[in-house]
């Protein structure tokens, strides 16, 4: 099973939100997930975004990637590690 760390969509019509999760990556965008790591919300100013970095290195440790977006997102907070 690959693991992928993306963004799920929550919220209403024109004013998203979303939970990052860890999720299988053949499951749909808003289908099943493993867990929830955290969550972003674009719509604040500025944008607000928590993440729960143990987690996240639990799940990087075996071998989730993260997608493209979520890893801009943990590489601003400065949680990426290479």
């Amino acid at each position: 099973m690959a693991v992928r760390i993306r963004m799920t969509r929550m919220g209403r019509k024109k004013n998203p939100h979303y939970r990052i999760v860890a999720a299988d990556s053949r499951a749909p965008r808003d289908g099943r997930h493993l867990e929830i790591i955290g969550y972003y919300n674009p719509q604040t100013e500025p944008a607000t975004t928590k993440v729960d970095e143990e987690r996240l290195n639990y799940w990087m440790e075996r071998g989730a990637k993260p997608s493209r977006t979520v890893e801009n997102i943990i590489s601003g907070l400065g949680l990426l590690k290479k």
